[in-house]
């Protein structure tokens, strides 16, 4: 157990950064810190999937470019190292750019994330990344009649999209897949997979390492400005930086109500029986989600876990983030009734790890990608926890806006997207960004219970009056 990790409640191991990192490692050796001042044709912010994919793309394309990566741990610290492992086809803002540029272009945009999918699994096999990949789709049930209702219009909302290898399943058609305690219906879209966060990351890392790129790790960059990254050990000018930091961008100078640090935490159980995975079904290992307010996100894992994850805590104030993920026991508590409540066979199962971390979340809930052609500062997140796949996609489109301002390339198909150059107005100061989002979702889990204890087909009000908060409409 790492000294970042403590135990807590029944022999939990608690933080330790994740699961994934408990499985899978911690890097056995952190890449040099950044050794004095530099140069380079383009810096990138951030070790994570939206960097070290745009440095691996934009390197593919123009394998002359000098392109640097500061990270302030090592690779893959943050959200890209701690989330549920969902590659999936969401993106956060879509209906908003529906309304905003017209449906045409939101269909344009759902089906470049549909296609991301199956770009992911491609250059994972390309560059022989193992990543204990399965695509088996993914299934959101509904487990009350409001939740029922919401999931057969959202059934409906995604086939406008241009969805028509969705299904919908009744209860029968659901137990058949997977056996969640009181499911009535299901939604199953084929743009998913399970895969492992960790080995993802770190296999991108050496690859994008391999094509030549540079990654100094340990270099926290406290500031950018036009054609510089500063750093405590030296300032990198390049003519573009790029900042890919989503749940971390707070933390620079100028940035703290860019992005808000929304905090999600899991936890993985011990490895499941023969017996038990009998009872609970879920041989097509899809990754599940559930149609609550406050949903709920699972896989199984490839050593026969369920890992799942929910919000904790949603928020600390003034946009800080956790210490090594460490979560409250409250919580993984809090998670461990969502696991025995969807699966009763399950009580009394042993979670062997908690762990949270921090996602990106802009004030209107749209993934922007973005390149002011005057500064040559770009960057791309927000991506309200969907961030798998979709760092991907806003990697290829950062590569696309470089090269079309370079004038190494013209306009694409990428470039005209929807959420490129789209901008957002900044969080509320403190208190009144604790407080609102506290609020928003204390209201949400009100309306959770509120639906579970009078079921009726309507959603509750509560739900719609923290949407309206939120500014999620």
């Amino acid at each position: 157990m790492s000294s970042s990790a403590s135990r807590v409640g029944h022999g939990v191991v608690n933080g330790g950064i994740s699961f994934w990192y408990a499985d899978d490692g911690l890097p056995a050796a952190v890449r040099e810190p950044l050794s004095g001042d530099a140069s380079a044709d383009i810096v990138i912010v951030g070790g994570g999937y939206t960097g070290l994919w745009t440095a691996y793309y934009l390197k593919k394309a123009a394998p002359f470019l000098r392109i640097t990566v500061l990270e302030q741990k090592f690779c893959g610290y943050g959200a890209s190292g701690r989330n549920g492992g969902w590659l999936y086809n969401g993106i956060a803002g879509r209906d908003r750019y529906a309304r905003l540029h017209g449906r045409e272009a939101a269909v344009r945009l759902q089906k470049a994330m549909n296609d991301t999918v199956a770009e992911v699994i491609a250059v994972a096999a390309a560059e022989g990344i193992e990543a204990d990949i399965h695509r088996g789709g993914v299934l959101e049930v509904a487990t009350t009649p409001a939740q029922l209702t919401r999931l057969k219009a959202f059934h409906e909302h995604e086939l406008s999209y241009g969805e028509k290898d969705r299904e919908l399943y009744g209860a029968r058609e659901t137990a058949e897949r997977i056996r969640v305690a009181d499911a009535v219906g299901s939604t199953w879209t084929p743009h998913g997979a399970r895969l492992h966060p960790v080995k993802l990351v770190k296999g991108l890392a050496a690859a994008v390492e391999a094509l030549g790129v540079t990654i100094h790790e340990s270099t926290p960059v406290t500031e950018i400005r036009p054609k510089h990254a500063v750093t405590p050990y030296g300032t990198v000018r390049a003519p573009y930086i790029l900042r890919c930091t989503e749940g971390f961008t707070a933390s620079l100078k100028g940035q703290k109500r860019t992005w808000l640090p929304m905090n999600s935490s899991m936890i993985a159980t011990e490895p499941l029986t023969e017996e038990q995975w009998a009872a609970v079904g879920w041989e097509g290992r899809e990754t599940l989600g559930d149609m609550a307010h406050a949903y709920m996100y699972a896989q199984r894992t490839a050593d026969g876990r369920i890992a799942l994850g929910g919000r904790g805590i949603p928020y600390r104030f003034g946009s800080r983030t956790d210490n090594d993920g460490r979560t409250q026991q409250a919580t993984t508590e809090a998670l461990t009734e969502i696991l025995t409540r969807f699966f009763p066979s399950l009580t009394g199962v042993r979670v062997q790890h908690a762990w949270s971390g921090v996602l990106g979340v802009p004030r209107d809930w749209c993934a922007t990608v973005s390149l002011d052609r005057s500064t040559g500062l770009g960057w791309a997140g927000g991506y309200v926890g969907s961030g798998v796949a979709t760092t991907n996609l806003a990697a290829r489109t950062l590569r696309d806006l470089v090269q079309q301002d370079s004038g190494q390339a013209g306009r694409t198909d990428l470039t005209d997207l929807p959420w490129v150059q789209h901008k957002v107005r900044k969080w509320e100061p403190e208190p009144f960004r604790w407080l609102g989002v506290h609020g928003m979702y204390a209201t949400y889990r009100a309306a959770d219970e509120r639906e579970r204890l009078r079921p009726g087909a309507e959603s509750s009000r509560l739900a719609k009056l923290a949407d309206r908060v939120a500014g999620r409409h």
